[in-house]
């Protein structure tokens, strides 16, 4: 199965929180799923460390391809199918990212791991 980690799935598993579900950790650890981070969720990490609001040990430079590399993440670019589904989704939600992220698995056919039932709107398949 192809995963899409929202952002705070993808930070709250790497930082062993007890916020990630169950059944989020399982389907991360199982390596029959590929994992997907996408170049959006590291730009909101990006705006939030510029905020002050995520703190992370090393250089986001560096601590990003350590992450993707240790834990088995693929990393989903922005494509211009991508953003062509964006410009015909209904507005549910009105987050950027997480319209980015729900037309991403629309148009790649992935499941979202992700907290946020917004999803479900978009007709994305969520799994938490």
């Amino acid at each position: 199965m192809n995963l899409l980690l929202d952002t705070h799935a993808f930070l709250w598993f790497i930082e062993g929180s007890s916020k990630l579900s169950v059944q989020s950790k399982d389907l991360i650890e199982d390596e029959r799923n590929a994992k997907w981070l996408s170049v959006a969720s590291l730009w909101e990490m990006a705006i939030k460390m510029s905020l002050g609001r995520l703190h992370v040990e090393q250089p986001f430079e560096q601590f990003i391809p350590e992450q993707l590399e240790k834990n088995g993440f693929s990393l989903l670019p922005i494509r211009i199918n991508h953003l062509a589904t964006v410009a015909v989704l209904p507005f549910h939600h009105r987050d950027p990212f997480d319209r980015l992220l729900a037309a991403q698995c629309l148009a790649e056919n992935f499941s979202i791991l992700s907290i946020d039932a917004a999803f479900e709107r978009y007709a994305v398949r969520r799994l938490w």
